[in-house]
């Protein structure tokens, strides 16, 4: 079982992404500090966040840190480790150490997966490593995954819905993911591409922005 091609990845779903990116980076106030994790779809929250304030971003994907770090009110720390051809991300020990260095605001993740019963899903153990450091040490958690990732199987657990306060996804979701999000009072946000992209109206969204705690 394996991922798709980090290029193909991009592709898919490209206007959803863009979307969930703009709806998630809404969520976001300026002078915070975030861990964004590896994703096509947490760089396209990272392409939405660039005219915000005073950020202080941690990252363990390289995509991320040069879509951001020529802004000068955006600071931004990479991880150390191995770096993975495929797709620029950083894994293995290292990067989990210098994240675990950390407690911060918020953290945006993705999932290659997710699963009927809530679980959240990827393929690389040592990427899921990162990513549970960054659940731990982050103050609210933010997933940005669109509804292909409903179709999908991986065989690494990231996580559980449950560890989550925000889930911005593209379309309605099915009735038992819909449930834990109820029940858990997780707040889900559905981002629409435009239908007409000559609209210049931002991605609705009908969640107030969250404030750092």
């Amino acid at each position: 079982m394996e991922n798709l091609a980090y290029e193909a990845r991009r592709f898919v779903a490209a206007d959803e992404k863009k979307a969930i990116g703009a709806a998630a980076a809404a969520q976001v106030p300026n002078g915070c500090s975030l861990f964004i994790n590896i994703g096509t779809t947490t760089e396209e929250v990272a392409s939405a966040l660039t005219s915000h304030e005073d950020l202080l971003v941690i990252t363990n994907n390289l995509n991320v840190a040069m879509l951001l770090y020529r802004h000068p009110r955006i600071e931004v720390i990479v991880a150390g480790g191995t770096v993975r051809r495929s797709d620029g991300a950083l894994i293995g020990s290292t990067a989990v150490s210098l994240i675990s260095q950390f407690k911060v605001d918020y953290a945006i993740i993705g999932a290659s997966a997710i699963d009927e019963e809530g679980a959240l899903l990827d393929f690389d153990y040592r990427e899921v490593q990162a990513a549970q450091a960054i659940i731990a040490n982050a103050r609210s958690v933010m997933l940005v995954a669109d509804s292909t990732k409903l179709r999908r199987t991986a065989p690494v657990r990231i996580a559980h819905m449950s560890q989550i306060q925000t889930f911005v996804t593209d379309a309605p979701l099915p009735a038992g993911l819909a449930n834990i999000c109820h029940t858990r009072g997780i707040a889900v946000i559905e981002a629409m591409p435009k239908a007409d992209e000559t609209d210049e109206a931002d991605t609705e969204s009908t969640v107030t922005p969250l404030r750092a705690r």
